[in-house]
């Protein structure tokens, strides 16, 4: 740890690991998010002079990490500081960053994001939620819908992925816009999700919205630019959530195979059980190298190197969770399916890292694009 990880890191890392054991699996949610939000552990991405930690996305993912790996993962976190409080820190306007990012950094305000649309999916090119200037003002009006949206009833607003008309083209361009939970036309129903988990999933539609000018985060022209950097930082947090989220499962199967004994000796003396155990943890920790190097770069300002990282991070520890979580189960066996042990509702939980924000045939996809340049069958 001490090679690829600096003593300030590891003293994060410790500080937080502490916090999550002192909440566990039984956790409230709102207690939580709110004392780490006055430790400073919500907004060490932030830059320090709105409130933050002056860190960066190695930072943040490792509080995500240590409090999924204690059982207490806050999924806000993947939205509210590392996807918005990103964007806006980079592009937002010097009103906007006094107005949103102490709130993100403390935790006393949250912001959603939405940008996948029902028709569109992982096409983000073929969004149709559009903004257009208002006949009889500076502002917008967006019309739309958005589907799989986390946390819309507990967020102060959402960053809403938009598309505006260029009229001298006719193209449409990406914009990205801060709409309050209580806007007129605004209107929300939550999706009734298998998962369960302390933060919901809605669609929304948007009917007629009217925004003031300053709705806009950045430029208006700026477009992919700032919708991908946050997209970056979706995908490395995803990926600590997924490794939080598998290392929680992992401990737990560890614990019982080093106790439970059905003969002579402890059921973690079998190679049946310690050898798929063993390769779990090998996989956890590959990925978390991968998502560490995705940090790193990021913050270092490689965006294009942080893009193709990011998507292997998410991509690795996404199938490391699924892996950890299902040897979990089985080596649990039938107490892998009972509350006590709160293993069964990882099963349907870690095919989320799969599946969003991103497919992982999408970033097998990219890969084979980007990296390998081969050509595309779409």
């Amino acid at each position: 740890m001490s090679i690829v990880e600096t003593q300030e890191h590891q003293d994060l890392r410790a500080a937080v690991a502490a916090l999550g054991r002192r909440h566990g699996r039984g956790f409230d949610r709102d207690t939580l998010w709110s004392e780490a939000g006055k430790l400073g552990y919500l907004g060490v991405n932030l830059p320090e002079e709105y409130g933050g930690g002056g860190g960066g996305l190695a930072e943040l993912s490792i509080v995500l990490e240590e409090l999924g790996a204690a059982g207490c993962p806050l999924l806000l976190m993947v939205v509210s500081p590392a996807i918005c409080g990103t964007v806006i820190a980079r592009f937002g306007t010097e009103e906007q960053k006094r107005e949103w990012l102490p709130g993100l950094a403390d935790g006393s305000r949250t912001m959603a994001f939405g940008i996948t649309e029902p028709d569109a999916g992982s096409n983000s090119h073929r969004i149709t939620t559009t903004a257009r200037r208002a006949d009889d003002s500076d502002g917008w009006i967006l019309n739309g819908r958005k589907v799989f949206v986390s946390g819309v009833d507990i967020t102060d607003a959402t960053l809403v992925v938009g598309r505006t008309e260029d009229a001298r083209t006719g193209s449409l361009k990406p914009c990205l816009f801060i709409v309050p939970r209580d806007a007129q036309g605004f209107h929300r129903s939550q999706i009734d999700m298998e998962l369960q988990a302390v933060e919901k999933q809605f669609e929304l539609v948007l009917d007629d919205v009217r925004l003031p000018a300053d709705a806009l985060v950045g430029d208006e022209d700026a477009g992919l630019l700032q919708l991908f950097a946050g997209l970056n930082p979706e995908r490395v947090m995803t990926a600590a959530f997924a490794l939080g989220m598998g290392r929680h499962a992992l401990d737990k199967a560890v614990d019982y195979a080093r106790t439970r004994q059905v003969w002579k000796q402890p059921i973690g003396a079998h190679q049946a059980i310690a050898h798929p155990l063993a390769q779990a943890y090998i996989e956890i920790e590959l990925a978390r190298l991968m998502m560490r190097k995705a940090a790193h770069l990021y913050d270092a300002g490689d965006d294009a190197g942080a893009g193709e990282a990011a998507n292997m991070a998410k991509y690795a520890a996404g199938e490391a969770c699924v892996r950890a979580v299902d040897q979990a189960v089985h080596t649990l066996g039938g107490n892998g399916l009972t509350r006590e042990y709160g293993l069964a509702s990882l099963i349907t939980a870690s095919r989320v890292a799969r599946i969003a924000p991103v497919s992982r045939e999408m970033i097998l996809n990219y890969v084979s694009h980007q990296s390998l340049g081969l050509p595309k069958s779409y």
